[in-house]
């Protein structure tokens, strides 16, 4: 069973969203038969590739939120994300444009690699302070979950896996994805957001059962 996932990096909804649903599968007696293909959304598709201002403050902007209230709301993601065991630290945090960092969980797909890739990028941004919109960046975590330095140097320095971007979120759009994190299990259940775990879990049941049901008897 395949359960797609459209989410973007720099979202912290979109971390969460995948840690409930990696609980829910592990959580699931044929967990060991799910797969999880990771599709491309950039919230910000204009954004440089590291954002000019902090986190709150663009918040703010985006918004039209007092710095303090973007603060609030960053704090009560981040306690919401220590429940799922992630650490946040966005008052350090800069955004920055995912285009490349989408482009590269491609490059890992290829290799067996996505999840791990994902993973890498979402933790570098969200604990580490990373500013995973910046080249350099982008090639050190790559080399830290197994891709050749030179492969992911090539893959930043060329427009490859642009297309495959661009459909994905093109796709998004036919769908009807407003926002992320979204999930589409078996092209028959979709989730949007970052959904409580038991809410995965019977949405992955539901689904198995469904793909699973014994065929009506002949008349």
């Amino acid at each position: 069973m395949n359960i797609e996932v459209w989410s973007d990096v720099v979202c912290p909804w979109c971390y969460i969203g995948k840690r409930r649903l990696e609980s829910a599968v592990k959580l699931f007696q044929h967990g060991d038969e799910i797969s999880v293909s990771w599709r491309s959304f950039e919230l910000d598709p204009e954004s440089p590739r590291r954002a000019p201002v902090p986190l709150d403050e663009m918040l703010a902007q985006k918004y039209g939120m007092s710095r303090e209230e973007a603060r609030a709301a960053n704090t009560q993601v981040t306690s919401l994300a220590a429940a799922e065991g992630l650490e946040y630290h966005l008052e350090h945090q800069h955004s920055g444009n995912s285009f490349d960092a989408h482009r590269l969980i491609h490059l890992a797909a290829e290799k067996g690699l996505p999840g791990a890739m994902k993973e890498r990028l979402m933790r570098a941004h969200f604990s580490e302070s990373a500013a995973i919109g910046e080249p350099d960046v982008l090639v050190r975590l790559a080399c830290e979950v197994g891709i050749d330095e030179e492969e992911a140097k090539a893959l930043l320095e060329s427009d490859r896996f642009a297309d495959e971007v661009r459909a994905d979120e093109a796709e998004a759009g036919t769908i009807g994805v407003r926002g992320v994190p979204f999930f589409l299990i078996e092209r028959k259940w979709a989730l949007s957001g970052a959904q409580p775990t038991d809410l995965f879990l019977k949405a992955i049941e539901q689904v198995w059962s469904e793909l699973h049901e014994a065929p009506e008897p002949a008349q």
